[in-house]
């Protein structure tokens, strides 16, 4: 080893590192100039569509050798950090800690956001509209799993707007205090996460007994109390509770991810690529569901999602959730919804977002 080529590298990087300093604080100057120009005016601190271009553009001109993956979890920080100079974002989450929520929240909104983890999804709600919190995120729907049904209900009492959508990889670990498999003698995890891992679980763990409790967080929490428990949760909780990873990846599908809602009380200007999402109940005619799509194929619209709950105030009525490509804004979308209208005993556009 070259100790004299070693040392004169180190000091290209430690110059390299007071450069992106010197940067990061002029960055933060002209973010408290933004803020400054924004004082009295109706702008959001907080714009999606801003951050998800800046990301885009930046991986674009990127060339290499630093990943696109690393380019956005920096200035993932550095956005989050800059944020926090014009105003404290204060998000409220479903909790406990290193819950996948907490997480996605985190993705979103970075570590220098005021993240608040609450116990249940209509506390989220609450706690935005009541302004308490400036923005919420709740889980909507996985791969797997299917819709999150609490969530969906929960829009139609409330004028809150879907501003954002969050999809995260949902990687289950199974973490214990020793690390050591041998040592397992109960896996304690969220119902969802342990028939996720079912059929790992059976090949590898065939005699050990599976607890139910509340959050893999709680899961994580109680495997570091037990020496002869595991828990099923993410990499986070590990870290957060102290535990060593036994096997990571335990998911009996690789394709397993979930989609999240940030929820506010403003929908966002219209940006490069948005989604646009509605509910609405139809009139019981015959055909009526047939009509109901037929503003938007005339358009060329594409829907992305149709999702179906029963109306809780009438027996066998439902409400529709729909999602579709475009912003509230766009003339062709606007139309559509228009002319779904007719049908409608009543219509209510949830939000117009980026799509993540």
């Amino acid at each position: 080893m070259d100790k004299k080529l070693l040392q004169g590298l180190r000091e290209q990087i430690d110059s390299l590192d007071s450069r992106i300093l010197d940067l990061l604080n002029e960055r933060a100057k002209v973010v408290i100039e933004v803020g400054k120009a924004k004082e009295g005016h109706d702008t959001d601190f907080y714009v999606p569509s801003r951050e998800k271009a800046i990301f885009e553009r930046l991986c674009a001109e990127n060339a290499g050798p630093f990943p696109n993956e690393g380019i956005q979890r920096v200035f993932r920080e550095i956005i989050s950090a800059s944020l926090s100079l014009e105003a404290k974002l204060k998000v409220a989450y479903l909790g406990p800690s290193a819950t996948f929520t907490h997480v996605a929240s985190m993705k979103q909104f970075g570590q220098s956001a005021q993240l608040v983890p609450l116990k249940s999804i209509p506390a989220i709600f609450e706690e935005v509209e009541r302004g308490r919190a400036a923005y919420g995120v709740v889980p909507v729907e996985n791969s797997i799993e299917g819709v999150v049904s609490h969530t969906l209900d929960m829009f139609m009492g409330s004028d809150l707007q879907i501003i954002a959508e969050i999809r995260l990889e949902i990687a289950h670990f199974l973490l214990s205090a020793s690390g050591k498999i041998g040592q397992i003698r109960k896996v304690l995890s969220h119902p969802q996460p342990l028939g996720q891992c079912r059929n790992w679980l059976a090949e590898n763990l065939p005699d050990v007994p599976l607890v139910d409790v509340s959050s893999t967080a709680m899961a994580a929490q109680m495997a570091a109390e037990d020496d002869a428990a595991a828990a099923i949760a993410s990499e986070a909780a590990g870290s957060l509770y102290g535990l060593k990873v036994v096997k990571s990846n335990i998911a009996d599908s690789v394709n397993n991810y979930t989609r999240f809602l940030v929820i506010g009380r403003k929908t966002p200007d219209p940006g490069a690529n948005d989604k646009t999402s509605i509910m609405f109940s139809v009139n019981d005619t015959p055909g009526v569901l047939y009509r109901m799509l037929e503003p938007f194929e005339h358009r060329k619209i594409n829907l992305t999602k149709i999702e179906s709950r029963p109306m809780k105030s009438k027996a066998w009525e439902y409400i529709f959730f729909l999602d579709m490509d475009g912003h509230i804004a766009d003339e062709n979308v606007s139309g559509a919804i228009d002319d779904l209208k007719q049908y409608c005993q009543f219509l209510k556009v949830l939000g117009s977002y980026p799509k993540a």
